[in-house]
């Protein structure tokens, strides 16, 4: 039993984990808490449920989502960070979280407020040692495990990630050096919002049920595991995300629900108030090393 529950909270700890990543480009590359993270992960989840239900096969469904995810990402770089940044520094950050409201009354009126099951059914489960991890567990945190290894490897050895490290350290030197930080910064966006949309979609097709604030218990978890891990650290926020995933599952098999919150949150300000940097030292991407 309790091997079970460890597996399926390594499974909802990945899906953390990728919104985890997703904010802590945000906070390491461009020093930028991104609030309309929790709508983009609500994107990826309803998107690929209702291309689902209309008849499309499955991996075309996921690739429309992560599609969809990819314009509403450069969407809100072109009105929060491109057009805000030099406003004062609250500014993009309400206007973040007035794309998060966008995107969730805009799913709102076009698929109503109620959950959508997901018409999705993957056949057999395999079982390992006793242990059953269904298809979409398996296949999620594989491709979760090879994303975040080969996002790391473009941030460590690409001209690309050497770009990043150097806007993260001083954006006014990555100018003098030729970086152009408008063509790089929209990447950054893209890459977290697409993390942060293939989380949805691993979400909807694990758990088969999806509404328009599907996004908003998941991004509190998402920061929540980037804070125990560590803010700008990407492995620190993966460790973050399964310790968050981990702690969920076993606090509803053991206490039930209603403290699911309490318990988890109440880790954070644990970890807090023992380590207020997170488990891993938080810093800025550019000087972790990633």
């Amino acid at each position: 039993m309790i091997g079970q529950q460890f597996v399926n909270g390594v499974m909802l700890g990945s899906v953390y984990a990728m919104v985890a990543v997703g904010l802590t480009l945000s906070i390491g590359v461009l020093n930028f808490l991104n609030f309309s993270i929790p709508g983009i992960f609500m994107l990826g989840g309803m998107v690929t449920g209702a291309l689902i239900h209309v008849g499309v096969p499955w991996p075309l469904a996921v690739a429309g989502a992560l599609a969809v995810a990819a314009i509403a990402s450069l969407l809100v770089e072109r009105f929060t960070w491109r057009w805000m940044r030099g406003a004062d520094h609250f500014v993009p950050l309400v206007s973040s979280m007035a794309f998060l409201l966008l995107f969730e009354h805009l799913a709102i009126a076009y698929w109503g407020s109620d959950m959508r099951i997901v018409p999705l059914r993957f056949a057999g489960d395999w079982r390992v040692g006793g242990l059953i991890v269904s298809i979409p567990q398996a296949a999620g945190l594989a491709c979760s495990i090879l994303l975040i290894g080969g996002l790391w490897l473009l941030l460590k050895y690409t001209r690309l990630g050497r770009a990043l490290r150097t806007i993260a350290e001083d954006p006014e030197t990555a100018l003098v050096l030729g970086v152009d930080i408008n063509r790089i910064v929209p990447i950054v966006f893209i890459v977290a919002g697409l993390f942060t949309a293939f989380a949805g979609v691993l979400f909807a097709l694990n758990y088969r049920q999806v509404h328009p604030f599907m996004g908003e218990a998941v991004g509190l978890k998402g920061i929540s595991a980037m804070i125990v891990g560590g803010m700008g650290n990407i492995w620190g926020s993966i460790v973050g995300g399964l310790i968050i995933g981990i702690g969920e599952v076993f606090a509803i098999s053991w206490f039930g629900a209603d403290f699911v919150d309490i318990i988890v949150f109440g880790f954070l300000l644990l970890i807090l108030f023992v380590r207020p940097t997170g488990l891993f030292r938080g810093m800025q991407a550019a000087r972790s090393g990633i």
